[in-house]
């Protein structure tokens, strides 16, 4: 993935509580985003049209977009729009595929981003960067971080769960990227951003801590605000590196050798989960388990609908998802024998602890 724009500022406007959206419309014409509400509303299928609707009344200049499919073609495609006038910002209202096609589109305009977002699947709410598909294939594209970020519980609340419960599984892998990037550093000498590396952990300590549900809205809150610290501190660094380790680097390879198999967040954890276990952190190994069991996200290749052999098939295939990468699976090597054994010995841990 190409090296992000380093940045230390912080958005503008952080707000996440119910209701939130009532207020966007001011938020968008006080003066720091837009003096007239010049701006381009990008929504995709469903409740971003809803919030659309909403303020359109009071952004009778505002032209809003309507894009699908979290594709490369669709970003460039948004980005001939914005061209056809001048807006002082882009409005991305949505989930994560909506938002990354706001996010890189405005980037390559050169305007700022809100985000809006109505799931929280994953950190890709403030994060600098825009995951696309490209010809079939996912990439990871540095983009520049919104200017405010608005997270309305009532719409997160309406969303599917499942979608909103896949980003505590994004969250808690910060714990194991974390830990990737103190062992390049022990073996590599690769420098650590500790600001960047306090943002990531913060959020990951108060999700795993925290014993509400996606029922509360206090631990909805925590997560949301989590998520939104995992962007800064990728922002902050100039990486993704705070929160993308072998996790992602399994969910990556996931992604690319069974497609569709399940969620962003879903796969992150898993992989977290899997990479913590070959690190022998038996007390992180635990809490990690123990919040993923809790929300009812997988632990397991079956839990996603993969086999054995397939999960050690993209074990195996991980690290070439990014090469410039030292993980705890860089650091071990395994072969396919020995993942088959890690394997096997974690999926035991795994019943040993529902026992």
């Amino acid at each position: 993935m190409p090296l992000l724009a380093r940045t230390v500022l912080t958005p503008l406007h952080i707000d996440v509580r119910r209701g939130a959206v009532a207020d966007l419309a001011t938020i968008l014409v006080d003066g720091r985003i837009s003096a007239g509400g010049d701006v381009a509303v990008v929504v995709g299928p469903g409740q971003g049209e809803q919030i659309a609707e909403l303020i359109r009344p009071s952004l009778r200049t505002a032209d809003v977009f309507t894009v699908a499919g979290g594709t490369l073609d669709a970003a460039d495609d948004l980005g001939v729009k914005l061209r056809q006038r001048s807006y002082d910002a882009v409005v991305g209202i949505g989930g994560g595929r909506t938002i990354d096609v706001a996010k890189y589109a405005a980037t390559r305009r050169g305007l700022p981003m809100v985000t809006v977002a109505t799931a929280l699947a994953n950190d890709g709410i403030a994060s600098p960067v825009a995951s696309l598909l490209n010809e079939g294939v996912k990439g990871s594209y540095g983009v520049h971080i919104p200017i405010a970020v608005i997270v309305d519980l009532d719409f997160v609340e309406s969303g599917p769960e499942r979608h909103n419960r896949a980003g505590i599984g994004d969250v808690v892998s910060n714990i194991s990227a974390l830990a990737d990037w103190e062992l390049a550093r022990q073996v590599r000498g690769e420098p650590v951003d500790g600001l960047a590396a306090s943002l990531a952990r913060m959020g990951a300590e108060a999700v795993l801590a925290h014993r509400g549900d996606m029922n509360d809205d206090a631990f909805v809150t925590v997560l949301a605000e989590a998520l939104i610290s995992s962007g800064l501190a990728m922002a902050v660094c100039g990486t993704s590196r705070p929160a993308s380790g072998g996790c992602h680097e399994i969910m990556h390879a996931v992604d690319a050798l069974f497609p569709g198999t399940a969620s962003h967040g879903e796969l992150a954890g898993l992989g977290a989960l899997f990479c913590t276990f070959l690190r022998g952190d038996e007390r992180r190994f635990a809490e990690i388990s123990a919040c993923l069991h809790r929300h009812g996200l997988p632990r397991l290749p079956g839990d996603v609908g993969l086999t054995d052999e397939q999960f050690v098939e993209a074990v195996q295939f991980a690290p070439a998802t990014r090469p410039d990468r030292y993980t705890i699976l860089e650091h071990l090597a395994l072969s396919p024998t020995g993942t088959r054994e890690r394997l096997a010995d974690y999926a035991g841990a795994i019943r040993d602890q529902r026992g």
